[in-house]
């Protein structure tokens, strides 16, 4: 169903947005590889070694016209956008009584307004298309809140409003939009913690283990295939929050 499809994938040169984007690689998309400050060439390759192109594209999605030069450029390289993951995201955790509006500005600027920046201008193109997925990633904290990162899960809360409302305007004419809730996966920003605090963290985990990225990504190929869903939060968190 995806192969020869464009999937522009933000934040894309590492973990989750890696794994995804090289996942819709081996589904024969296009793969358009946004990055902020840099990627690597062993990325690139990996992704063309499935027989697709690449386009690497650097761009700052929490700036409103570099949002609108990603997605124009992607469709002026493939002719269409079909799907758009907004990966992009940041952390700057604080207890709220000390966090500065910097602190605070900035990652509701990257993780919600960057995954609008793109919504806003990918959604004239699927519109016209009468075809698409967009697939947002929020998070566990978005949906329970956790201490020192009450400007994290502002913004992963917005986004989960941001694809409630995006689906309902966008559903008529066949595009979907849907959110992913990833809970602890092992990336970089995982590796960072100590044992102590892996520990109280795979406590709270029924399935006893950290999640991975490729187990994400197999996620947003299937809302990329799948027609039927939209407006959806789906969790990936080995049961740490069940609704």
């Amino acid at each position: 169903m995806l192969k020869g499809k464009t999937a522009v994938i933000t934040g894309a040169a590492k973990g989750i947005g890696r794994a995804t984007a090289i996942r819709f690689a081996k589904e024969g998309c296009n793969i358009v590889l946004n990055y902020r400050s840099n990627v690597s060439d062993e990325l690139i390759a990996e992704i063309e070694g499935y027989g697709v192109e690449c386009m690497p594209f650097k761009a700052d999605v929490s700036k409103f016209d570099e949002a609108e030069m990603l997605i124009k450029e992607a469709k002026k390289k493939f002719g269409s956008v079909d799907v758009l993951v907004n990966n992009a995201g940041i952390t700057r955790d604080m207890l709220i009584m000390r966090m500065s509006e910097n602190e605070f500005d900035s990652v509701i600027s990257t993780n919600l307004k960057g995954a609008f920046n793109t919504i806003r201008f990918a959604s004239n193109i699927m519109l016209k298309q009468r075809a698409g997925a967009i697939i947002n990633m929020s998070s566990v904290v978005g949906l329970i809140g956790n201490a020192g990162q009450a400007n994290y899960a502002a913004s992963k809360a917005g986004v989960i409003g941001l694809t409630k409302a995006t689906a309902k305007e966008l559903a008529a004419r066949g595009v979907t939009c849907n959110a992913i809730a990833p809970g602890f996966i092992e990336t970089d920003m995982t590796e960072v913690l100590s044992d102590e605090v892996k520990n109280q963290m795979l406590a709270s985990i029924p399935l006893k283990r950290f999640g991975n990225a490729d187990e994400v990504a197999e996620v947003c190929v299937f809302l990329a295939k799948n027609r039927y869903i939209t407006g959806q939060v789906i969790n990936v968190d080995g049961g740490m929050v069940m609704n």
